[in-house]
C-alpha cells in the first residue's frame, strides 16, 4: 500500500498507563499488523482492533496483562562462535542432502 510516508514516518507506537487495563498499539508494521490481527480473531476478550486509518496505519487494543516486552542480552563473542560454526554445520548437511 503506497501510504507517501517514508520508512522512518512508518512508526510502531505503544501505549499504557497504570491507571488503564489496555495497551494500545498503533503500527504500520505489516508483519505486526498480521500478527495482531490474528490474535484478536482468536482472542476477542483480549484483543480488538480500535482504529485503521486508512492510511496502513492499525490500532489495537490489548489487555494490560496479555501484552509483554522482552530484552535480551547481547550474545557472547563464544555463544555467537558457537551458533555460527552449528548453522555451517547444518548447511553443509542440508547441500549433502540434496
Amino acid at each position: 500500500m503506497k501510504t507517501g510516508l517514508t520508512k522512518k514516518q512508518k512508526t510502531t507506537n505503544v501505549y499504557f498507563n497504570e491507571a488503564d487495563s489496555i495497551v494500545e498499539v498503533c503500527t504500520y508494521n505489516t508483519a505486526l499488523k498480521n500478527r495482531l490481527t490474528e490474535y484478536a480473531r482468536k482472542y476477542p476478550s483480549e484483543c480488538r482492533m480500535i482504529d485503521d486509518d486508512g492510511n496502513g496505519c492499525l490500532t489495537f487494543g490489548v489487555s494490560k496483562g496479555r501484552f509483554g516486552f522482552k530484552l535480551t542480552a547481547p550474545y557472547t563473542e563464544e555463544r555467537r562462535k558457537a551458533a555460527s560454526d552449528l548453522a555451517k554445520k547444518n548447511t553443509e548437511r542440508l547441500r549433502r542432502q540434496a
